[in-house]
């Protein structure tokens, strides 16, 4: 039998895989975000930064795209808040809603972290090869979306 060492070693599950995969864009990322003077911005954060919007985004609809709950979207916005990227307005269409709306720092960081991204997929895009690494994106997205309902249903 064996090992769960030696499995993760050469025959990973999708948890761990997913999970070295997250560290290691998060590590590369973060990194990058610091040296470009962001470096008060944590992994944590990337739970709202990673899904706003120019134009604010709803805490509620941050949750959702996130998988987190509620309540820590909420501290991640506070926090973000005090840090000086985002701020929460009223929402023009509903206006018992607030709106988590980027900062003109939070805007800056946005912009950064889409070129350092777009910097890192564009090299597993040459090393892979584009058709590849196409696929291998369609893939990954259905497997996520797959999983994401597979828990749906259970909630």
């Amino acid at each position: 039998m064996t090992s769960r060492a030696q499995r993760n070693r050469t025959n990973p599950d999708l948890g761990v895989l997913a999970g070295r995969l997250l560290f290691a864009v998060q590590n590369e990322l973060f990194a990058a975000l610091a040296a470009k003077g962001f470096d008060d911005i944590l992994p944590r954060h990337g739970a709202v930064m990673a899904y706003m919007d120019a134009e604010g985004v709803r805490a509620t609809d941050l949750a959702r795209l996130s998988g987190q709950h509620k309540q820590v979207i909420g501290t991640l916005v506070d926090e973000l808040e005090r840090l000086g990227y985002v701020e929460r307005h009223p929402d023009p269409a509903d206006r018992r809603a607030k709106l988590v709306c980027p900062t003109e720092r939070g805007l800056d960081q946005m912009r950064a972290a889409d070129k350092i991204m777009n910097t890192l997929q564009e090299r597993h895009a040459r090393r892979l090869g584009r058709d590849a690494f196409t696929q291998f994106k369609a893939a990954f997205m259905d497997v996520v979306e797959h999983q994401r309902k597979a828990v749906a249903k259970k909630s």
